[in-house]
This record gives structure tokens, C-alpha cells and sequence, in this order.
């Protein structure tokens, strides 16, 4: 039996990389991956690592040297670049700080308030579709409707909407595994267009705020500190980025799991109650987060299908959020899509830890 090896590069492994965790999480749950780092499959060592306050989430904490043109490339333009550091890669106490502020704006009551928006804005795609007698899933409703709930959410000014838009998408480049040194180019002359037009609207903002994210964010207090430019410049980024990108995701890949599965289709139609754990279900059956790193901060120790195995700090450790939501030792038959999961709730779509997504209640309203 051949070993069992991690490429996020290999494009049969993007295609569907379910078989490569399950294969991974049977033959070498803690893997030692050619590059360096250390891969983890099952839940119960993703979901530890993710609470653990043992790492760090900044990559460059690493004791590895990076050999790829690419992350030294990114690593060398982020030095010295206002908002380079958001919350979701800041350890504590700036971490502590800045979530704490964000989270006294970015609330529940305030994302609920959108539910009627977003609900305005799936009834007119649809109606679209019915009169055009179909539509094109991802162009005409995955991606644009997130964004909208964005501007609406920061009441951003109509005018540039397609500038924002785009800035969005090339930025998004050089996220990708398979970006290159040009994506990295587009994507840092996209930040040197998007950056000052924030700053005219955050000033703007200040003379003139209004019942929104951004006025809420600009006003916000917390024991005589307020957040500062360059982060409120950061989280509104974030917001356009991250928070757009992975709820297209969402979107994209629950429509299809729901196509593969039209008994759970009908099973929703017939029962909306379950919408809240039909969300949970689809977010752990293919989420549209696979990954994300940690680095620790002191030796800490696995068990390994041979025995321990101790990382040493600086060591950079890939929890696979999307294998440790195919266990089977936490969720029954995780290749079966089921709507009504008892216990879909444990997911990892969203981390876990002070690093828990803090958008995670918008996407769960979007994609309801």
C-alpha cells in the first residue's frame, strides 16, 4: 500500500480531497508532509489544536524557512503594509483587544436586522430566473448577493460598486494555493486602489455616521480605546474578502451537495423548521473552508498510529477542518449528506477557539 501523501496543489486532490483525508486519517492521522509541516485529519486533534492555547496564528512565527518564491514574495510586500495583520491572523492580547471592539459592533441584533434584505434580494434573483426560465447558480446569486449584504451591511456608497467588486476578486488571487507572482502583483495594485478609497469613506463616515457597521465601528469603545484607522481599513478588507469569498462557497457548494442529494431537497421543502440544522449539516459536509494553520508556541504532542509524535515549536501544523468533519468516530456515515444530523452542530466549518469565525452568524443567515 503506497503511503499516503498531502498536495492541496494536485488538481485531482482540489477536485474532491475527501478520499486523501480518509485515506490520511487511517494510515497517518499526524502526517509529516514534504514540505515540512504537520498535517492533522481526525476531529479530536483538529478541534484540540484549534482551542488550544499553545499556538500561534501567525504563519510568520514559523521556525521554518519558506523555499517558495511565492509566500516569501507575500511575506517581504506585508512588511510595512498598513492593515497587513487582522484579527484573523493577531495573537493575544492584540487579538483579545481587537475582537473585543469588533464583536461590540459586529452583533447578532445587528446582522438579524438584515434577514429582511437578504430575503429582498433571493426573492428578485429568483423571480429573475423564473421569467428567464432559469440562471446561472454562481454569477447571478452566489456571488452577488454576499456582496450586496456586504455594502449593505457597511452602507457603502453605490457609485463604485463595480470597482469594490473587482478590487474583491483580485485580491481573492492571491489566497489561492495556485496563485502566482502576477496575481500577487494584481492583488497589491488592487489594495493601493481600495485602501485610500477606504479612507475617504471612513473619514466621511466620521462626520456623517448612520445606523451601520462602519458608523458602529468607527463609534465603538471599549475601556477609553477605539479602533484605530489602519484596523477599521483592515476589518473592512477582511469583510470584502473573506467574508464575501467563503459565503459564495457556501452557497456554491451546498446547492450542489443538495442536487446530489434531492431526497434531503425534499426533506427541507417539507420541513423548513430544520433550516437552522440543514445549514450546520451542510457546512460539515463540504464546507468552504478546508484548512487553516497554526503554529505552537511550545512542544506539544500527538498520538500517532505508532506512538507519540512531539512538534516542536515553530513547526507549522495544518488542521484539515474539512477531514476532521468526516470522521466517522464523530459523525456517522459523513459521506451521506443528512439534513436533520443530530449533531451537526460539532462542525469545524467555522475553527474553533478565539479564532471562531466571527462572520459565522452571516453566513448561516445568507445560506439559510
Amino acid at each position: 500500500m503506497s503511503r499516503p501523501t498531502f498536495n492541496p496543489f494536485d488538481p485531482v486532490f482540489r477536485a474532491n480531497p475527501y478520499p486523501f483525508y480518509q485515506a490520511l486519517r487511517e494510515q497517518d492521522p499526524v502526517h509529516a508532509a514534504d514540505v515540512g509541516n504537520i498535517v492533522l485529519t481526525r476531529y479530536e486533534d483538529v478541534s484540540a489544536t484549534l482551542r488550544s492555547n499553545d499556538f500561534s496564528r501567525d504563519i510568520e512565527a514559523s521556525a521554518n524557512e519558506p523555499t517558495d518564491p511565492l509566500w516569501i514574495a507575500k511575506r517581504e510586500r506585508r512588511k510595512g503594509r498598513e492593515g497587513a495583520k487582522t484579527i484573523l491572523n493577531l495573537d493575544p492580547p492584540d487579538h483579545t483587544r481587537l475582537r473585543r471592539l469588533v464583536s461590540k459592533a459586529f452583533t447578532p441584533t445587528a446582522i438579524d436586522r438584515l434577514r429582511p434584505r437578504i430575503q429582498q434580494l433571493v426573492d428578485d434573483v429568483l423571480d429573475k430566473a423564473a421569467k428567464n426560465g432559469g440562471m446561472e447558480l454562481v454569477d447571478e446569486m452566489a456571488f452577488p448577493i454576499p456582496f450586496q449584504v456586504i455594502s449593505d451591511l457597511l452602507a457603502m456608497p453605490t457609485d463604485r460598486s463595480d470597482e469594490l467588486r473587482e478590487w474583491g476578486q483580485l485580491i481573492t488571487l492571491s489566497l489561492e494555493p495556485t496563485s502566482t507572482l502576477e496575481d500577487l502583483d494584481r492583488t497589491e495594485g488592487a489594495l493601493n486602489e481600495m485602501i485610500p478609497y477606504l479612507y475617504t469613506i471612513i473619514e466621511d463616515r466620521r462626520s456623517h455616521p448612520g445606523d451601520d457597521l462602519l458608523s458602529a465601528l468607527i463609534a465603538v469603545e471599549d475601556e477609553g480605546e477605539n479602533l484605530a484607522l489602519d484596523e477599521l481599513i483592515s476589518f473592512v478588507v477582511l469583510l470584502y474578502i473573506a467574508g464575501h469569498e467563503t459565503t459564495v462557497n457556501l452557497i456554491g457548494n451546498s446547492i450542489n451537495a443538495l442536487l446530489r442529494f434531492p431526497d434531503q431537497l425534499s426533506l427541507w421543502h417539507n420541513n423548513p423548521s430544520i433550516a437552522n440544522r440543514a445549514v450546520d449539516e451542510l457546512l460539515r459536509f463540504d464546507g468552504p473552508v478546508q484548512q487553516t494553520v497554526r503554529v505552537p508556541i511550545v512542544p506539544v504532542t500527538y498520538q500517532a498510529l505508532h506512538g507519540p509524535v512531539t512538534v516542536q515549536p515553530g513547526t507549522i501544523v495544518t488542521t484539515l477542518l474539512g477531514a476532521g468533519n468526516h470522521d466517522p468516530a464523530i459523525f456517522a456515515d459523513p459521506h451521506i449528506l443528512q439534513l436533520d444530523r443530530a449533531n451537526s452542530n460539532r462542525h469545524l466549518a467555522f475553527a474553533g477557539g478565539i479564532h471562531y469565525c466571527l462572520g459565522a452568524s452571516l453566513a448561516k443567515l445568507e445560506a439559510e
